[in-house]
């Protein structure tokens, strides 16, 4: 696709602008091998920012980096059946190396509970080895059938969290914590609204007793599962043999939980505020904040270049990422383009009467027009740019809410369903087979069990039996 090109309507044909602003904005590329990404500088920049400003807040909760090996051996997984027959379906099994075959197939790492709780059987000992919060950031291998770059990969890049507990209180108050850290991170940093709440047992993570998310929804209806949270019980310490000695004298196992986003973040990044001219980014994960573009320069060369590097000195002492493009080889309009199609949030033009006149033309990523700026006003950009960041909030906000629809019949149901109209807010009976049966007609599932609906006083909207809980069903990527 040529700079002249126009994106396909993403009100038309999502999937098609989705791909083409991956690739248009510089943000990633498929890989050699099937299912894998090339991540570009520019997207792994947005990474990088989500990395730090969500590790800051992984910190101020106790939680310690580590680092645990890719490779696991088949052994661990084997003797945890439950979290073999969630993962055996995608994981890559190394069974020669060196030139030769090895004694034991290694498993590269679908996710790391087994290999983590094997140390923490060492580290944890006595209760005041608790609680114990480690996290990793590092690569994960699942094999996927049908790849889609952020969304679904071969190969991707999260955090996960795992920690070890004195007892099932403690372990569902960490799970608590860290669901509301991932809701509010998602909806202050990225300004996305989530769902929040409990999986059902289909959709728990395998061996876990209990399983949570964050649920965004996307403009064409589909949801999109933005981060978890799993209550693991004793299941897992108990295979791995992770037990402490309480105050009493008394050995028991200890309680767990894991947790984690990814890169997937930044799928929905894209999805949740990008329009017909590109990417759009909020501002606090911007990799460029502002960008600065110097106008008909040749007519005042030492005026124009000495106002640029003023300005960008004075908002990069405001704490702003900014970057002047000075490229004197490319006309000013395409250099609109190509920042407007990265979502840079605010550009801003300097041309010799702006220099003379000691003022800024500031253009926003989404608003129409442009507006003068006095450069005695600068300090103000920071707070414009706030602005712009709860603009986005805003109005993914009110999209959400638009689109949670309660349906008043199993016919209205599952024609809401077949249109993809959003989340489908219904009762249901809590039966596995009433949740088989609807994934089986419309290829929905249950998003997850809200925390703040109130009890159900409906009968199930599928079977008409007495309802259980009122859930948020949707067609998910």
């Amino acid at each position: 696709m040529s700079a002249n090109e126009v994106l396909s309507d993403p009100s038309v044909n999502l999937t098609d602008w989705y791909q083409e602003v991956i690739v248009r904005a510089e943000l990633a590329e498929q890989a050699q091998v099937k299912g894998c990404m090339v991540i570009r500088p520019y997207g792994y920049a947005i990474w990088e920012l989500i990395q730090s400003l969500l590790d800051k807040r992984l910190k101020n909760r106790g939680v310690q980096n580590a680092y645990f090996p890719l490779l696991i051996p088949q052994s661990y997984l084997a003797r945890e059946k439950a979290h073999v027959e969630g993962f055996s379906p995608e994981c890559a099994v190394v069974t020669h190396a060196g030139g030769e075959k090895l004694t034991e197939p290694l498993i590269v790492r679908p996710t790391s509970e087994t290999i983590i709780h094997e140390s923490m059987s060492k580290w944890v000992q006595s209760y005041r080895d608790l609680p114990l919060r480690i996290n990793q950031w590092c690569n994960v291998v699942r094999w996927e059938k049908r790849p889609r770059l952020f969304l679904r990969n071969t190969e991707f890049l999260w955090q996960e969290g795992h920690t070890a507990h004195a007892n099932e209180e403690d372990a569902k108050k960490e799970v608590s914590e860290m669901l509301a850290v991932y809701h509010d991170f998602v909806a202050e940093v990225l300004a996305i609204p989530t769902v929040t709440g409990l999986k059902s047992e289909a959709e728990k993570f395998a061996g876990a007793a209990q399983s949570y998310s964050i649920e965004g929804l996307m403009p064409d209806g589909k949801g999109l599962q933005m981060g978890t949270v799993h209550y693991l019980g004793e299941n897992f310490s108990r295979m791995a043999n992770v037990m402490f000695l309480g105050k009493d004298g008394k050995r028991r196992y200890v309680h767990m939980t894991s947790w984690g986003v990814s890169t997937r973040l930044i799928g929905a990044l894209i999805m949740v505020h990008g329009d017909k001219r590109g990417l759009v980014l909020p501002p606090s994960i911007a990799p460029v904040q502002v960008v600065i573009v110097p106008i008909a320069i040749e007519k005042d060369p030492k005026g124009v270049s000495e106002k640029v590097a003023s300005v960008a000195e004075r908002l990069r002492s405001l704490g702003l990422r900014v970057l002047v493009d000075d490229r004197d080889d490319v006309k000013p309009g395409a250099k609109y383009y190509y920042h407007e199609m990265r979502g840079v949030p605010l550009r801003i033009e300097i041309g010799p009467r702006d220099a003379a006149s000691g003022s800024v033309v500031c253009a926003f990523r989404t608003r129409e027009g442009k507006e003068t700026l006095d450069c005695s006003r600068l300090e103000e950009i920071p707070s414009l740019l706030q602005k712009f960041q709860d603009e986005l909030r805003g109005k993914a906000t009110a999209l959400l809410a638009e689109r949670i629809i309660s349906p008043s019949s199993r016919d209205k149901f599952v024609e809401c369903l077949t249109a993809q109209n959003g989340f489908i807010r219904a009762s249901w009976c809590g039966d596995n087979s009433c949740e088989q049966a609807i994934k089986e007609a419309t290829s929905a599932t249950i998003r997850n069990i809200p925390h703040s609906e109130e009890s159900c006083d409906e009968p199930c909207i599928w079977c008409g039996q007495k309802g259980k809980f009122y859930v948020h069903f949707a067609k998910a990527y």
